[in-house]
């Protein structure tokens, strides 16, 4: 159960729901956003590099909003030993968890020999995470494909999982597609290769000890709330980021919270003195905006709200003024008159 040990529902402890690493998509930003829908969804980083956490900017890259925990991040790399300091860095940064990164087939993750590659060789991937569990005191968890090309026999994942679950790791968030290296572009490996539950919970059932994760496809509460009858949790990618509101239904339906369920409106005010604060830093308030334009997906006036910050907001002047006008176009508020 999802209980501490005073019976009470404990907050942030679990994989029962978790949103996507995604690239370019899941910045401090768009985590930001996506806390305030839900308080007990567990975030992922877009996946950052060993030499970049090592060697770049750390602040840019790795700071976080406290509200954001339970938070992981996730690494891409196949070395043990730039793993391990890696994970130290992240630990060190206040991230609740280590993720690896082996489910990505992009052609520039495959040329720095991680990301899904990385399931054809899985004693490397065990002497990986056996090095990262030695330097943090976190948990070290692993994302994977349920194959590759020619290696995606249901005895290829079993040996992929067992070997790497011999190095210590208890926790698995299984992408149930397998990723074409060669001849895919990452989008159409999102898209092309079936879904196949089955095997994943054929793996479940074979190793019930072990917490898996299922993500793909998954693009409604309604299929979150099905699955989680048979795996530990689910992962929503996409579906989490293009229609974020239905992160706003996970705290209730699938953690049993009675927190009232933020209003979109909310979400919009909220926004505001984060916005004025980054843009305080110096930061550009639509790096904010761009994370919630299907905020009002399927409501009245969506298109509306939509084409206002894609218009608006990348102007250089858009920033708060700009979600106090939006609120007045969706949810009917009076602009303050130095607004108006």
């Amino acid at each position: 159960m999802y209980l501490n040990n005073k019976g009470k529902m404990a907050i942030n402890q679990s994989h029962r729901f978790c949103t996507a690493p995604m690239m370019d998509w899941t910045d401090r930003h768009c985590r930001f956003a996506h806390r305030l829908l839900s308080a007990q969804a567990r975030l992922y980083t877009e996946m950052l590099t060993v030499p970049a956490v090592i060697h770049g900017k750390r602040e840019q890259l790795l700071g976080f909003d406290p509200s954001e925990h339970a938070i992981a991040l996730q690494l891409g790399g196949s070395d043990p030993a730039g793993l391990a300091e890696a994970a130290k860095i992240g630990e060190a940064w206040g991230y609740d968890e280590i993720n690896l990164n082996v489910g990505c087939p992009s052609d520039r993750v495959q040329v720095g020999s991680f990301g899904a590659c990385l399931m054809a060789e899985p004693e490397l991937v065990a002497a990986c995470v056996a090095a990262m569990r030695a330097a943090v005191r976190v948990p070290v968890t692993v994302k994977c494909r349920i194959g590759i090309d020619d290696q995606d026999s249901e005895a290829d994942l079993d040996r992929f999982i067992d070997t790497v679950a011999r190095a210590g790791c208890d926790t698995f968030i299984v992408h149930a597609r397998k990723a074409w290296l060669k001849g895919l572009s990452p989008k159409e490996n999102r898209e092309v290769p079936p879904l196949d539950y089955g095997r994943v919970a054929r793996l479940k059932a074979r190793r019930p000890e072990l917490t898996i994760v299922l993500n793909g496809g998954i693009g409604l509460i309604d299929e979150a709330e099905q699955h989680l009858q048979t795996f530990d949790g689910v992962m929503l990618g996409r579906a989490a980021y293009h229609t974020p509101y239905i992160l706003a239904e996970v705290d209730r339906r699938l953690f049993g919270s009675d927190r009232p369920e933020v209003s979109r409106g909310d979400v919009l005010r909220a926004l505001i003195p984060y916005i004025e604060r980054h843009a305080a830093k110096g930061g550009r308030p639509y790096n904010v905006l761009r994370h919630i334009l299907g905020l009002y997906h399927g409501q009245p006036r969506a298109r509306a709200f939509r084409r206002l910050l894609s218009e608006q907001g990348p102007r250089a002047t858009a920033g708060a003024d700009l979600v106090r006008a939006v609120l007045a176009l969706v949810e009917g508020e009076k602009l303050p008159a130095a607004a108006e």
